[in-house]
């Protein structure tokens, strides 16, 4: 079993490094304390599950997503699934076909 505190101070750290959000920030945006992100980035700490929920909801992603690595940017896959159950089935079918034309 990988070690939980490196998994998720590593996710963190690559989710956050790729919102280009400062820790400090982030940790006052959730309404921690200025060092919050950055204790658990070091391994020093690791969130509660409320911290983890808060975390999630700070990415728009849900905790699934947080804890599935094969998931390379979980908040934009996330926002494009939101997008897409807008659209009717037809337009559904033809993001289909684009998406499968652009991974060839």
């Amino acid at each position: 079993m990988k070690d939980p505190n490196n998994f998720i101070a590593a996710r963190l750290a690559s989710l956050r490094t790729e919102r280009n959000v400062s820790a400090r920030d982030m940790s006052l945006t959730i309404g921690q304390s200025a060092s919050y992100i950055n204790s658990i980035e070091s391994g020093k700490n690791l969130p509660s599950i409320t911290g983890l929920y808060y975390i999630c909801d700070y990415f728009g992603i849900e905790p699934k997503d947080f804890f599935d690595s094969g998931v390379g940017h979980p908040a934009l896959q996330a926002e494009i699934i939101r997008e897409l159950e807008k659209l009717s089935k037809e337009n559904m079918e033809l993001v289909l076909n684009l998406v499968k034309a652009l991974a060839k």
